[in-house]
């Protein structure tokens, strides 16, 4: 075998490149959409979380609640208005729109369990008013799971989220069940705000709220102080399970007692945590607790990084997004033994015209007999 002597040319490498592009293409071809682990349950959570979507939607409409198409621009009736008397924080309305995504049922679905929670666990959960798309996503993925979550809510929600003082998240919930899509309800709540018992709320604010707890049959924490209110709950949260053990806690929103405060939510990273670090927590919130007697915690707060490890929109468009939509459902895989065979026509064509050469081959002269030049 003849070979090359030096260096290629720069036509034969240019030639080179737009062959392996060739060949790069040819095995993009190959990708198909695959099922992801657990895709029959994460669509079902993603379907029921958009039907109690819609049942409160109907619900709103009963009470005469108009649907601001600038605010809620996926008519979906979870979003409240920027200021009410039951407001109890700061809140950005693209949050509280993209939170609305049914499909984030099936990312709960999904951290559920990675926690290694199965059919029967219990888990903990601290619920506020400011993001009833995650509590209603929350709950369909408890129900696909069949889990059994003990839940606690604070009413006050910050801006654009129930805040209604008609439609609240507790009357939201009690409405879910009255349909008869969920079996799964508030155990207790508070009015919520930094020391989770309305401080920053006015007189009115905290009387509505008050009002809301006693309409839907649901226990009162009232606790002087802060600390006293996180007490209450794991007293709670013990009482209701009744002796069987607690598997996870999960937060979702900025309740005080659920997460210790404000400062310790830049501390605690959003999603789920196996192990949550020992930190100088200005206060010992819930999750804290929770996490000191090694559960795993999921915390749901943050939402523009969930959106993004999860390949879930970040910015609100005019389309509503699509049910079993996003890498959570499908995703591409290549075909092994395709791309093994075009890796090694790659790999014998590069070797054939780098170091082989061919011109010898394809251009050698035929040798001509001595008697034909003699002739």
């Amino acid at each position: 075998m003849k070979l090359n002597e030096g260096k290629p040319g720069n036509v034969t490498l240019i030639g080179l490149a737009a062959f392996a592009l060739l060949i790069f293409a040819v095995a993009e071809k190959t990708a198909a959409p695959e099922r992801q682990p657990f895709y029959d349950k994460k669509l079902q959570a993603a379907k029921t979380a958009l039907l109690a979507a819609q049942a409160i939607k109907e619900y709103s409409r009963v009470l005469g609640i108009p649907i601001d198409v600038q605010n809620d621009p996926y008519h979906t009736g979870l979003i409240g208005q920027e200021r009410t008397p039951i407001t109890s924080d700061r809140g950005m309305v693209n949050a509280k729109i993209l939170a609305t995504n049914p499909n984030y049922a099936a990312v709960f679905v999904d951290m559920l369990l990675k926690a290694k929670l199965k059919k029967g666990s219990v888990v903990a959960a601290g619920m506020t008013g400011s993001l009833p798309g995650w509590n209603i996503a929350f709950l369909a993925a408890c129900d696909a799971l069949e889990l059994t979550p003990i839940i606690i809510s604070s009413v006050g929600a910050s801006d654009w989220g129930a805040n209604l003082p008609s439609l609240t998240w507790l009357d939201m919930e009690r409405v879910l069940n009255e349909r008869g899509i969920f079996q799964l309800k508030s155990v207790a709540a508070s009015i919520g705000g930094p020391s989770d018992n309305g401080r920053g709320l006015s007189p009115e604010g905290r009387d509505l709220i008050k009002a809301a707890v006693e309409r839907n049959h649901v226990k009162f924490i009232d606790e002087p102080t802060l600390q006293a209110s996180i007490s209450k709950r794991m007293e709670m949260y013990a009482a209701a399970a009744d002796g069987k053990p607690i598997a996870c806690y999960v937060n979702i929103g900025g309740g005080s007692a659920s997460i210790g405060g404000a400062a310790n939510a830049r501390l605690i990273p959003p999603g789920l945590t196996q192990h949550l670090a020992v930190k100088n927590f200005p206060t010992r919130g819930i999750i804290n607790l929770f996490a000191e007697q090694g559960l795993p915690v999921i915390n749901l707060l943050e939402l523009e990084k969930i959106a993004l490890k999860y390949n879930l929109p970040i910015e609100v468009t005019e389309k509503a997004p699509e049910l079993g939509e996003g890498s959570l459902f499908f995703k591409d895989r290549y075909s092994v033994s395709s791309t093994i065979i075009l890796t090694v026509i790659l790999g014998v064509v590069v070797f054939a015209v780098i170091r082989i050469d061919v011109k010898h081959y394809l251009f050698k002269r035929k040798s001509i007999p001595l008697s034909q030049t003699e002739a």
